[in-house]
């Protein structure tokens, strides 16, 4: 946020800050009605500066959250959800978001827990700019796939020995 939107919203309170959500994803802008039209023309230089920011912020956010979206594929668990800031136009513009993903391994499948980490990793750093939030989820599905792989070798060594215990074979000594 820049120091001009956050001084906009010092100086109008709460009447300026609106969240929502939305799984739409696109273009959910609000457009000011006719009334709000002639305020807009209006506005002071300040007031179009923080519109112009407000515009670009509203842009970003929903490339970064489309971005998320687009890779995550049939892990997205919802569409993308935007928090909305109402500016001094009467438009109200996407200042954050999330798209809701699947992070839990695939139970009894490290094949597919694999793979299921690289699409989440790749959803994660989809955007242009990752957020910190971004780089956290990035760095469990790096953790779940050495998991995963670690129980991929185990698995391999244990086929390659037969089926065999880790201790070998046992043998009657008995006898």
């Amino acid at each position: 946020m820049t120091p001009l939107i956050g001084a906009y919203l010092q100086q109008s309170g709460s009447a300026a800050k609106s969240s929502s959500t939305d799984d739409s994803g696109l273009q959910q802008t609000t457009k000011p009605a006719a009334a709000d039209t002639k305020k807009a023309l209006q506005l002071s230089e300040v007031d179009q500066k923080i519109v112009q920011q407000l515009t670009k912020r509203d842009t970003e956010v929903k490339a970064h959250e489309l971005a998320h979206l687009a890779a995550a594929g049939g892990i997205a668990t919802s569409g993308a959800h935007f928090e909305y800031q109402l500016g001094p136009d009467g438009v109200r513009y996407a200042v954050g978001g999330e798209v809701n993903i699947d992070t839990s391994p695939v139970s009894g499948n490290p094949a597919a827990t694999l793979r299921k980490a690289d699409i989440i990793k790749s959803a994660a750093l989809a955007p242009a700019q990752p957020s910190a939030q971004d780089l956290q989820v990035a760095a469990s599905a790096t953790a779940m796939a050495a998991k995963a792989s670690a129980e991929l070798l185990a698995l391999s060594k244990h086929t390659q020995e037969g089926g065999k215990n880790s201790l070998g074979s046992l043998l009657d000594v008995s006898a």
